[in-house]
């Protein structure tokens, strides 16, 4: 049985199809990415699951249970946890606290629990949040505040601080964005490796090498609907995708530079940091690196974050 399933989901916003009758799927232990061109409706598809935003018609399911009627947090207490593109993170406590802030489950009656044993929450979660800390190697970093830390760094603490919460299903908001090449290919790792602790994974990210080095299985929404599926090797050589998202260029290069990482990662680090075992991309892991290939694409990385710094600016 799905753990995640949607049925011709509609979202509309006047005579606007934000989404348009999308089916999707995420079982058990199963990574799921959804890709697709800027306004194809994917952020909002993650609205309508989450409870951000109304669904016109369609149904969701979630672990056996009809969710479309149940309010944003309902379903978060359900295990079903998001992270947002803008980080939103809470500059004025350390980096331990912002997950302590995501990990706790309060009651009616916890702020007068709290006037006794003031003490009482950090210690009943801290398990959780070490557990999300370790995880995506934040350990060190724990008793700082987010604003010391890199922009990759706040990243990773968003994507822990929605680890923390314990999730069944944790669905990332490209949280990749303003990641260089090899800090987005380590995301990729943690990924994989948070499968192995019973979270299931919905990705959106717009980063081919790592949309098509870890997921499982792969959408691509394109106006609101749903115009392929399949596995990164399928949607690597599908047609529809490659004129509609991928091209013939500058997407496939992409994908080959994450392909390129992946294997550097194997190569410096060893089996362990293999991603997807199953996403039947060209990588050879025994080779040696190629001769300038991380700063090649660290240069391309830079370049990107630019771009994005000069877009802000505006």
């Amino acid at each position: 049985m799905a753990l995640l399933e949607t049925v011709d989901l509609t979202v509309r916003y006047g005579g606007l199809a934000a989404n348009d009758r999308v089916t999707m799927s995420v079982s058990p232990g199963q990574l799921v990415g959804l890709i697709g061109p800027n306004g194809a409706g994917k952020t909002t598809f993650i609205d309508a699951i989450t409870g951000f935003t109304g669904v016109s018609s369609g149904t969701i399911t979630f672990d056996g249970e009809e969710i479309k009627d149940l309010s944003a947090d309902q379903r978060a207490q359900r295990g079903l946890t998001r992270t947002f593109q803008s980080l939103e993170l809470f500059e004025d406590l350390t980096v331990r606290d912002n997950l302590l802030v995501a990990a706790e489950r309060p009651k009616w009656y916890s702020f007068l629990v709290d006037l006794v044993r003031p003490s009482r929450s950090r210690s009943a979660w801290a398990g959780q949040v070490d557990r999300a800390l370790d995880a995506l190697e934040l350990q060190p970093y724990a008793d700082r505040l987010p604003s010391d830390l890199s922009h990759g760094q706040r990243k990773l603490i968003g994507v822990a601080r929605a680890l923390a919460a314990a999730p069944k299903l944790l669905l990332l908001d490209e949280p990749a964005a303003g990641l260089d090449t090899a800090e987005s290919q380590k995301l990729g790792v943690h990924l994989r490796q948070f499968l192995d602790g019973g979270t299931s994974i919905f990705l959106i990210d717009h980063d081919m090498g790592l949309v098509l080095n870890v997921c499982d299985y792969i959408y691509v929404l394109d106006f609101g609907k749903v115009i392929a599926e399949g596995t990164p090797a399928e949607i690597r050589r599908d047609p529809a995708v490659i004129g509609a998202y991928l091209g013939e260029t500058a997407g496939e290069a992409q994908a080959k530079e994450g392909t390129t990482l992946a294997a550097v990662l194997h190569h410096d680090e060893g089996a362990e940091l293999a991603v997807n075992p199953d996403a039947a991309l060209p990588i050879d892991a025994d080779a040696d690196p190629p001769d300038g290939a991380p700063s090649a694409v660290l240069a391309g990385a830079d370049q990107r974050e630019l771009t994005e710094e000069r877009a802000t600016d505006v």
